[in-house]
């Protein structure tokens, strides 16, 4: 199996805090030393394990944006 290299390149927001030290949060994360892109799950303290999560590039994090502003309103 190949190791994944990633480097958060920006953390924007923690969503959640959970008991553990966990969080759910929402970072730029170049993945394999490709284009950063948005990224939403849960980390770690210090952020060395990670759980399953989504990764969006820029047009799909506006519609995502978009979907949940129209959701919310």
């Amino acid at each position: 199996m190949n190791e994944i290299k990633y480097e958060i390149i920006r953390r924007i927001a923690v969503i959640k805090k959970e008991s553990g030290g966990w969080a759910t949060e929402l970072n730029e994360i170049s993945w394999n030393e490709a284009e950063p892109k948005y990224d939403i799950r849960r980390w770690n303290a210090d952020h060395t394990k990670m759980g399953k999560g989504v990764t969006l590039t820029r047009p799909e994090a506006m519609n995502l944006l978009l979907a949940l502003q129209e959701e919310l309103r």
